[in-house]
Parts: structure tokens; C-alpha cells; sequence
């Protein structure tokens, strides 16, 4: 009888001692700082849940129509800016340079924006869709090619630093050879390698004796770099991958202001390319 006793004292001291542990946790939980999440605002409705690892991120419709728009409204300045940098053109080696950098810009905005009317309107189309999605990525490595093209073609170089000419347009070639064989397999790899084929040239161009416009490039540059912190933020910021466009936008047309300030409008810049 005894022993009875002793058991149920132990037991009841037990479960005291548990509700009283489960009462400290729970008033541990009230008083901790909980975790902040733009999906429990109002804020929800424009941003989906963030996808897992090499998966694709589905945006919302209203994200849908900011991917198209912001993209969308620079076809035609991207247009009118290559046309008026081939009219300034003094040369033959000139217009082809400004042709080059100028077919870069016009695809990047028009591959972008039809790649995202098909992924809003045409999802269903899973075929097209991914040609379209392969299409916008390998765009990316041809427009930062073309980006250099005008410093690396208009501007002096040592004989090392002359073979990025070529070179830059292998790496483009090589980028697109990857996502052909491993598209959206291995997303940070595929972001290291736009940013190598990115920082690369700069070293080059900025071994030039001339340095006119390197400030801006290298804002331009800077402006790249912070895009990227939206460009993965998708499920985590709302219009994360809109105001990734507007970044690349607003660099973009740094770039644009530079090459034609310094390469096309300078009146020393025929004098610096014929010495």
C-alpha cells in the first residue's frame, strides 16, 4: 500500500511538473519576437510562396503584368538609342559596333518582355514556354557582350588586353552551351557565371589609358550588382523580379549615356581610336 502511495505521489508530482514546464513554454512563446513574413500582410496577394531549390517561381498576376510592362516600355527607346548611336557613327567599324551593342539592348527587352507574356498568358504552353524562359537566359550573356563591345572595339588596348574582344564573345557561347545542358539545374552557378562573364572585361577596359566614362560604367556596374539581391529575392519581396528589370533598366541606360557621351558624341573620340 505503501509503494501504491509512494508511485501516485510521484506521478502526480510528475504531471505537475510537466503542465508547469509546458506553461513556461508556452508563455516563452507569447513573449518571443515572431518571425516577420510579407506573407501574413496585406501585401499576400501580390506574391506567391517562395519556390524550392531549382524549381521555377510562380508569380502572381499582378507580378505577371509588372515582369511585362517594365521590360515592355523600353523596346522603343532601347530602338530609337541604337538608331542615334548608328547615325553618329563616323565609320564603318563604328556603325558595326553600334549594330552590335544596339542588337544586344533591342533583344534583351524584346526576348524579356515576349518571355513573360507567354509565361502569363500561355503557361499552358509548357514546350513554348521553355524555349521562350532558355531564350531570355542565353539573351543575358549576348547583351553583356554587346555592353563591352563599344569599349573593347572604339577604344585602345594593349596586345593582351585586345584578345577580350574575341574572348568575351566565347564566354557568351559558353553561357549559352550551359543552359542548353543544364537549365535551371544549378541557379547559383548559372548566377556566378554572369557575373564572372560581367567583371571580367571590366579589368580589361579598366587598364585603358584613356579612362573617360569609367565612372559611369562602373555605376552602371554597381547598379547590376544590387538588382541581383531582387533578382533572388522572388517569394520573398513582392514584384521582387520587376524591380530587378528596373535595376537592369536604370544600368542599362547608364551604360547607354556613357557610350554615347564618350564613344560616339566626344569630338576626341575618333582621335583616341586612330592613334
Amino acid at each position: 500500500m505503501k509503494r501504491i502511495l509512494m508511485f501516485w505521489r510521484k506521478e502526480s508530482l510528475l504531471s505537475e511538473d510537466q503542465s508547469l514546464l509546458a506553461t513556461l513554454r508556452s508563455s516563452l512563446a507569447a513573449t518571443r519576437m515572431p518571425a516577420f513574413s510579407l506573407q501574413k500582410t496585406k501585401f499576400a496577394k501580390f506574391m506567391n510562396h517562395r519556390a524550392p531549390a531549382n524549381c521555377r517561381y510562380k508569380p502572381t498576376w499582378y507580378e505577371h503584368a509588372a515582369n511585362c510592362y517594365t521590360h515592355a516600355f523600353l523596346i522603343v527607346p532601347s530602338i530609337v538609342g541604337s538608331a542615334l548611336l548608328h547615325r553618329l557613327s563616323d565609320d564603318r567599324w563604328e556603325k558595326i559596333t553600334a549594330w552590335i551593342y544596339g542588337m544586344g539592348l533591342c533583344a534583351l527587352f524584346i526576348v524579356s518582355t515576349v518571355f513573360h507574356i507567354v509565361t502569363w498568358k500561355k503557361s499552358h504552353l509548357r514546350s513554348v514556354e521553355h524555349c521562350f524562359h532558355m531564350c531570355d537566359r542565353m539573351v543575358i550573356y549576348f547583351f553583356i557582350a554587346a555592353s563591352y563591345a563599344p569599349w573593347l572595339n572604339l577604344r585602345e588596348l594593349g596586345p593582351l588586353a585586345s584578345h577580350m574582344r574575341w574572348f568575351i564573345w566565347l564566354m557568351a557561347a559558353g553561357g549559352t552551351v550551359y543552359v542548353f545542358l543544364y537549365h535551371e539545374r544549378y541557379k547559383i552557378v548559372e548566377l556566378l557565371f554572369y557575373l564572372a562573364m560581367g567583371f571580367s572585361p571590366a579589368l580589361v577596359v579598366t587598364s585603358m589609358n584613356n579612362t573617360d566614362g569609367l565612372h559611369e560604367l562602373a555605376w552602371g556596374g554597381l547598379i547590376y550588382c544590387l538588382g541581383v539581391v531582387f533578382f533572388k529575392s522572388d517569394g520573398i519581396i513582392p514584384f521582387a523580379h520587376a524591380i530587378w528589370h528596373l535595376f537592369v533598366a536604370l544600368a542599362a541606360a547608364v551604360h547607354y549615356y556613357a557610350i554615347w557621351k564618350y564613344l560616339y558624341k566626344s569630338p576626341s573620340a575618333d582621335l583616341i581610336r586612330h592613334l
